[in-house]
């Protein structure tokens, strides 16, 4: 022990773990100031058609906020173990302590939590964070140089491109189109909701059976991480490999969810057209259907020192007018 409080020597100060994403924050806080902003307006639609339209604002912003944030979650596949491992270089020393790796589109979050926390004089609460976005070799020597603990570092380092795991290829390039096709059944999404706002409630069907398609793409691209074999990782004397976890789940019943309402919307507009568009409160312009109209008459007394002769003369076409069953709109 030296002056650095209970830390191993060379090492600096402990930083703060991880605790949650900033951008899967924005994403959530986003969709709830939209979902706040439709619920306000809610007391506006009268009759029967306000709990269908919370219904159908409510799915279709779950819908969204859940393509969205699965792009920025870390828990798509997952691995955990509980073992007595060395903690640090340099050291003898052994703590009991459970370590995790979550894996995301964008990168791996690895844990470390020891049983209990306090062990060796300080706190044992790592969550650290590796994105594919940047060299993740520069990240894993930034680590060394941060002595952060050595599970985090061995798992960390079987993402390098040095490493003959090969992870970094699996995991990287398969997060990449996983979540390109996600944002393309977000487009698609935005799109359905858009025509269900129109005449055309066929083809906003159409487009969340698309949206339902490119989800179970983006599900696809990422299971080919495990087309290869899998590398095993051993701390201690416990070994781990990575499974399906949370993230995956949620996509699969996402992408089910949009393939019953597709589904669903194209079968009722083929066969009860009239009464689908009456739900979605949508109809086409026929500005030849006077029976919703007010009908009135028209007085004759207009008439009056009008003659059709003089019509003809101005070059007026004219037809035959029946002044006792003339329809006035009003």
């Amino acid at each position: 022990m030296t002056f650095y409080d209970g830390i191993y020597p060379f090492y600096p100060l402990q930083r703060t773990s991880f605790i949650f994403s900033g951008s899967l924050l924005t994403v959530i806080l986003v969709f709830l100031v939209l979902s706040a902003s439709f619920l306000l307006i809610l007391p506006g639609i009268r009759g029967k058609s306000r709990f269908f339209w919370l219904l159908r604002v409510i799915i279709s912003l779950f819908i969204g906020v859940v393509i969205v944030a699965l792009n920025f979650t870390a828990d798509w596949a997952q691995a955990s173990l509980k073992a007595n491992t060395t903690y640090k270089s340099f050291s003898s020393a052994v703590v009991n302590a459970d370590v995790g790796l979550h894996v995301g589109l964008y990168g791996i979050n690895i844990t470390l939590k020891g049983n209990p926390v306090n062990q060796l004089n300080e706190t044992i609460d790592y969550n650290e964070v590796f994105r594919w976005t940047g060299q993740l070799d520069e990240q894993y020597e930034d680590a060394l140089e941060r002595g952060l603990p050595n599970p985090i570092l061995y798992i960390a380092e079987k993402f390098t491109r040095n490493s003959p795991c090969g992870l970094i290829y699996q995991y990287k390039y398969s997060g990449r189109y996983a979540s390109a096709t996600l944002w393309t059944a977000f487009c698609c999404w935005l799109t359905a909701n858009i025509l269900f706002s129109m005449p055309v409630i066929l083809y906003a069907g159409y487009m969340m059976l698309a949206t339902a398609a490119f989800i179970f793409f983006s599900m696809a691209s990422f299971s080919t991480i495990f087309n290869l074999p899998q590398c095993t990782f051993t701390i201690g004397d416990a070994a781990f490999e990575t499974t399906y976890s949370h993230s995956f789940w949620l996509a699969l019943a996402t992408g089910v969810l949009c393939v019953l309402i597709g589904a669903l919307v194209v079968l009722l507009d083929l066969l009860v057209p009239e009464r689908i568009r009456e739900v979605f409160s949508v109809g086409g312009d026929d500005d030849d259907d006077d029976h919703n109209l007010p009908h009135g008459y028209f007085n004759s007394n207009f008439l009056e020192g009008v003659t059709i002769e003089g019509a003809l003369r101005k070059g007026v076409p004219v037809a035959p007018l029946n002044v006792t069953h003339l329809v006035v709109r009003v």
